[in-house]
């Protein structure tokens, strides 16, 4: 056992998880010893999700309270104010949806680091199997060739010897040999079963594995999905809460998952001898569990006396098979085939016999089994840690996202009303150029009709009608110096106003009403009105 401590080392996330308080529905303690068939140790993992949904709910709750209060609270108008808002708003969503975007890349590590492990650990079932599987070959076709195809050989050579009781009790003594051998033979456990019950675990270990990395690259897709599509659509109210409110329950019930699987497996991994030499007991003899699972090199091996016995038989049938070659054959010529043969069938015995040596050695198997501990407990359980990060994260952002709608809706709501204190002809104004852009019909405004534009000639572009201003002569010579000194026929919206559009900057307007002073006083007496 020493041994086996120095080359598996349970990490420290495996020694906390496994801390975790392991609580029934009825909230009784329940021994934390990994027992999956175990009705009392599923329901303490059952009720780390149940905290899940507690936590859910709360956060729900928490949601609607402020979504209410958010509602009901009105704001001050002031123009700082409603600046200070919308800067709040902007940042606030995003800082969002980078936490958003950093939980989804925390997730994909996380997914890719336990899609590793769980594929790690199916690889080293599947070299323990064909392990175990060549074992069971080699003792079944080992003892094929001793109980029918030497009984065969003796049977024919007995026949042949009959007259020679030494020759005889040669044959006699190959064969309790070779019952020798059946026995050792026999004393090598079966490892039918177990193959069968790996290769099932094999199996339904990658099926599930497939479609849980299947389920969280679509979760991640949705949630990245959802995150911008509620960054750049905050006004749409209802749509962007239901999309929040689906964001947010997946990443707590993906959070509950991983909880459960995360404390379950550390249980797993703080003792996975114990659990291994429960579920084999009385399948395989403990001696051998424990001879693979801790492969001391101070230990004898459970399979060595066999071996041992094994070798020797083989060796003095082989010393009694080439005695008879060399002596009987040439007094019974007909005896050469089946002791010929007798020869290849040990041969292939002994080659068998260095096979299993090799394969009912500990370093392989244990080996197999490290690396299968190591899959599950530090690459499979780092990647569920990092998955259930992502979901905190994910909750996190989406929470936030929900809280700041109120403050975008009336942020947005502020914004169309000032559009609305505009006049609607004004060609400054944001709302009537989408007036304009939605209803094409409308009359479009001339605005700067020039007679020397720098486009064409002077006779390419017609003036308007004299009737459609009556402004005074000097607030025309007025806005001709304005403008360059060039005569231009403005639109009446524009003229007799007194000031211009309010959308012009101060140091415009201080302009405009320099040069209509000067000029009113220069050309009030020429051009009386």
């Amino acid at each position: 056992m020493p041994a086996a401590r120095v080359e598996y080392i349970a990490p420290w996330w495996v020694v906390w998880l496994h801390s975790v308080p392991h609580l029934g529905l009825r909230l009784q303690p329940v021994d934390s010893t990994f027992r999956p068939r175990d009705e009392s140790y599923q329901e303490s993992l059952l009720f780390l999700g149940l905290v899940a949904a507690i936590c859910l709910g709360l956060n729900l709750i928490f949601l609607a309270a402020y979504l209410v209060c958010a509602c009901c609270c009105r704001q001050n108008d002031a123009v700082q104010t409603k600046r200070r808002n919308s800067c709040c708003v902007t940042w606030t969503a995003v800082v969002a949806g980078l936490i958003c975007c950093a939980a989804v890349g925390v997730g994909f590590y996380g997914n890719s680091e336990t899609n590793d492990g769980v594929y790690q650990l199916i690889y080293s079932l599947d070299n323990a199997n064909s392990t175990f599987s060549g074992i069971d070959e080699l003792v079944s076709g080992t003892t094929q060739r001793m109980k029918v195809d030497l009984e065969q050989h003796l049977a024919r050579l007995s026949e042949i010897f009959a007259a020679r009781g030494d020759y005889l009790q040669t044959l006699k003594f190959i064969q309790q040999m070779a019952g020798s051998i059946l026995v050792q033979m026999a004393g090598v456990p079966a490892w039918r079963e177990v193959t069968m019950q790996l290769t099932e675990l094999a199996d339904q270990t990658g099926y599930v594995e497939y479609y849980r990395w299947l389920s969280y690259l679509l979760l991640f897709v949705l949630d990245l999905v959802i995150c911008l599509l509620t960054c750049l659509g905050l006004a749409k109210r209802s749509r962007m809460l239901c999309c929040g409110m689906l964001a947010l329950l997946l990443s707590w019930t993906s959070l509950a998952a991983d909880a459960a699987a995360a404390v379950g497996t550390s249980d797993f991994c703080v003792a996975p001898d114990t659990f291994i030499l429960n579920i084999t007991e009385g399948q395989v003899p403990a001696e051998v569990t424990r001879y693979y699972l801790y492969c001391s090199q101070s230990g004898s091996s459970p399979f060595q006396q066999a071996l041992t016995v094994f070798q020797r038989s083989l060796t003095s049938m082989q010393i009694q098979v080439a005695g008879l070659l060399q002596f009987a054959v040439p007094l019974f010529p007909t005896a050469e085939k089946d002791l010929l043969g007798i020869q290849l069938l040990l041969n292939s015995s002994e080659s068998s016999l260095h096979q299993l040596t090799a394969m009912l050695d500990c370093r392989g198997l244990h080996k197999d089994y490290l690396d299968a501990l190591a899959g599950i407990c530090y690459d499979g359980l780092e990647g569920l840690l990092f998955l259930g990060l992502f979901s905190l994260l994910a909750a996190l952002a989406f929470s936030t996202m929900i809280c700041i709608a109120p403050r975008a809706w009336k942020h947005f709501a502020t914004r169309d009303r000032d559009y609305d204190d505009i006049d609607d002809d004004d060609p400054f104004n944001p709302q009537a150029r989408r007036i304009a852009a939605h209803n094409p019909s409308r009359g479009q405004l001339r605005s700067f009709c020039s007679y020397s534009s720098g486009l064409g000639s002077q006779t390419s572009l017609q003036p308007p009608a004299q009737t459609i201003s009556n402004a005074p002569v000097s607030e025309y010579m007025n806005q001709a110096v304005l403008f360059g000194g060039n005569p231009r026929y403005e639109n009446v919206p524009l003229i007799g106003r007194g000031s211009p559009p309010p959308t012009y900057s101060p140091s415009m307007r201080a302009t405009y009403l320099s040069v209509a002073d000067g000029q009113l006083r220069h050309y009030g007496s020429e051009f009386p009105a």
